[in-house]
């Protein structure tokens, strides 16, 4: 019975990479000479922490690491920017931006409710952080993936493990 599985994962090389070649940007950047500005990405947690002066250059660094993201093929919508910002030492702010990893219940239960919504012939089940689909025709499963490149569930879906 064919098979395939929906994931949300963030490929941690090419994050990597783009949060490195970000760091250069704001660092070459006129506005932020004489800054103490800091991204660090912490690999094992998955969690970006930037430390600068103000607001206004808070927001310019969370630019430069979206439109990079976007520019090494990474969804930006991997990264959690709600989280509050927090006074840090001197007159310095801190903020915490979490990468999504894995489908959370509330996206995988929307994922499961479109695609039994949608009246194909096909079987979705949650398996821990994934979604699982199983039909008789690959015709069938190629019409979920379709299905669910249309919608927005609030991450970045992957759609691997087609089996045969």
């Amino acid at each position: 019975m064919p098979t395939f599985d929906i994931v949300s994962k963030i490929d941690g090389q090419t994050l990597d990479n783009a949060i490195n070649i970000a760091k250069k940007e704001i660092l070459n950047r006129y506005d932020f000479n004489d800054s103490k500005s800091t991204i660090d990405l912490d690999k094992k947690t998955n969690v970006i922490t930037v430390v600068t002066e103000n607001d206004m250059r808070l927001k310019a660094i969370s630019d430069a690491i979206i439109s990079r993201m976007v520019k090494q093929n990474l969804d930006p919508k991997a990264l959690d920017l709600d989280g509050n910002v927090q006074s840090a030492s001197g007159n310095m702010i801190r903020k915490e931006i979490k990468i999504k990893e894995g489908l959370d219940k509330e996206a995988a239960k929307k994922v499961v409710k479109k695609i039994k919504d949608s009246g194909l012939k096909v079987q979705a089940s949650i398996m821990d952080d994934q979604v699982r689909v199983q039909a008789k025709k690959i015709d069938d499963l190629q019409a979920v993936i379709a299905l669910c490149r249309k919608d927005d569930f609030g991450q970045p879906l992957q759609y691997i493990n087609m089996r045969d």
